[in-house]
């Protein structure tokens, strides 16, 4: 989509019924709850390895401080070096698999809400050389912004928690668009639906995590994709898709 007409049907958007679109998250989870449970497991899998080397220099220095009584009891700033090296590196990989990982499940939660059938390799549809670019520009601008919100303290990382919660999805649906134009559009989304999007997300997460705990924890596991829904039916009901005009077409030839 064209980032100007994107630009123009987020400002134009009409207000959304929280209760709808609530009822409509339950339905659409009802369809894609199995496709949740992979993204959160192949989510784990794959940042695996990079939480190991996050861990290494402090496990490494922990066992070195252990074996040398005359040291502090307080790990010193020199073992914490190989830490802070790593630590930016790292969050980077993980948010841009996480990122890429997101926008792969929002196809699929668009094929599952048309449905349509979904392709094997479509959770990793976006972890590929074409789109690795804009994932790693992205990652880097959305940790730089939360980074910033933190030390800002705790309202400004509330306020910002909204409008990076939609970067995956204007990512999935205008891949097209510039790293900036994304950035740019998901804080104008986020501006535009701010209250009912935080509302929709806390309720959501609440459902989910008590949920969840019912069944044991392990449910958290089946629910946790539970809170990507109401982004996705904002977006929807705010901007649409290209694919709507064409649907609206095919239901007016069959009548």
């Amino acid at each position: 989509m064209n980032f100007n007409l994107l630009l123009e049907k987020i400002e134009s958007s009409k207000s959304i019924d929280f209760g709808s679109v609530f009822g409509k998250a339950i339905e659409l989870f009802k369809k894609t709850w199995g496709q949740g449970v992979l993204l959160v497991i192949v989510t784990f899998l794959l940042m695996l390895p990079a939480l190991m080397i996050l861990y290494v220099p402090i496990i490494g220095a922990a066992m070195a401080q252990s074996y040398n009584s005359e040291m502090s009891s307080e790990m010193s700033p020199a073992a914490m070096i190989p830490f802070f090296l790593l630590l930016l590196p790292v969050l980077l990989i993980i948010q841009t698999i996480s990122l890429g990982l997101m926008a792969g499940f929002y196809k699929i939660v668009r094929s599952k809400d048309l449905n349509r059938e979904v392709e094997n390799n479509s959770l990793f549809m976006f972890l590929k050389k074409p789109y690795l670019g804009k994932l790693f520009k992205l990652s880097f601008f959305s940790l730089v912004i939360a980074l910033l919100a933190t030390l800002l303290c705790v309202f400004p990382v509330i306020y910002v928690s909204v409008p990076l919660a939609f970067i995956s999805i204007i990512f999935a649906f205008n891949p097209e668009l510039s790293a900036k134009e994304m950035l740019k559009a998901s804080f104008k989304l986020g501006n535009k639906k701010w209250l009912i999007t935080f509302g929709l997300i806390v309720v959501s997460s609440f459902l989910a995590q008590m949920v969840g705990m019912i069944l044991c924890g392990i449910g958290l596991l089946f629910t946790a994709s539970f809170t990507y829904l109401p982004t996705y039916l904002v977006y929807k009901e705010a901007v649409g898709f290209d694919d709507d005009n064409e649907i609206s077409q095919i239901g007016t030839s069959e009548v």
